[in-house]
């Protein structure tokens, strides 16, 4: 998904500035926990009903793009 933007945003007044879907408190970092525990997409949307399967999506996008922007340094 490359249109990410219109589901995720920052906030610093919300959930101290993490990324979050737009229009709730659940974080990025929520959701990609969920994942990672096993959960499917269909059981995250229905614990959480303001999400659907573009916005869980969306988390996964924004995951990658951040992933690429990181650059780490290593000294040698």
């Amino acid at each position: 998904m490359e249109n990410w933007q219109k589901h995720i945003s920052i906030n610093a007044e919300i959930r101290s500035g993490k990324p979050c879907v737009t229009g709730t408190r659940i974080t990025v970092s929520d959701v990609l926990s969920y994942l990672a525990s096993g959960m499917s997409i269909e059981e995250i949307i229905k614990d959480f009903p303001s999400l659907n399967r573009e916005k869980v999506l969306a988390t996964l996008s924004f995951a990658t793009y951040r992933d690429s922007m990181t650059k780490i340094s290593f000294v040698s």
